[in-house]
């Protein structure tokens, strides 16, 4: 029995003078139940899965751009291409203009303004291939809409029919794609000709 007359004494105090120290029961946390650690498991599958799909799509999305990078770097002439293409039209008209014999009895100044033209267009024709747009010429072979607008039909039996026959305007491509299609004259009346191996044309310069 505890004397009134004493204080309380320190619980160690206690222990040291033989009274036994009643500690405070530890209490277990409760387990987790099941149904919680389905949803956590269920949560952090979702959370990979919308990771892995964000992740593939910031791989596409790099794919995609550095294709259009590359397309804009290749194809962003082609408008200024397609407005330096009636240049070279013109150049080609004019020469075309000066038939052989006139050519070969010019006299100096008419030859060196013929030569001038003719090196002013090889040089621009030079200056387009350096950005990737070649001259191409079909004649001769078979006849292709990917490559080619057919103006008019030619009747000769000594020719496979489908056969390019003449070019009016020769095509451009820039890089893969038509930069314009060869405008042409096509046969018709002879064998068929056999068809064409690859779809790029041959002729391209």
């Amino acid at each position: 029995m505890t004397d009134p007359d004493r204080p309380n004494e320190d619980p160690a105090n206690a222990a040291q003078a033989g009274e036994p120290v009643i500690s405070k029961p530890y209490i277990m946390p409760d387990d987790p139940e099941e149904g919680s650690v389905e949803a956590l498991t269920k949560e952090a599958a979702e959370s990979r899965d919308k990771m892995l799909r964000t992740l593939a799509e910031m791989e596409n999305l790099r794919k995609r751009t550095s294709r259009e990078v590359a397309d804009a770097r290749t194809y962003g002439i082609t408008g200024f291409a397609r407005d330096v293409l009636e240049i070279a039209d013109n150049l080609q008209r004019a020469l075309d203009a000066v038939p052989a014999e006139a050519k070969a009895a010019a006299d100096p100044g008419l030859k060196a303004l013929i030569e001038g033209v003719e090196l002013t267009e090889r040089s621009l024709l030079n200056a387009l291939e350096k950005n990737g747009v070649k001259k191409f010429d079909p004649s001769g072979e078979k006849f292709n809409p990917n490559f080619q607008q057919a103006m008019f039909e030619v009747p000769d039996a000594t020719v496979p029919a489908g056969t390019v026959v003449q070019v009016v305007q020769a095509g451009y491509m820039i890089s893969e794609r038509v930069l314009r299609p060869a405008l042409v004259g096509v046969s018709k009346g002879g064998a068929k000709v056999a068809p064409a191996n690859g779809n790029e044309p041959s002729g391209v310069a």
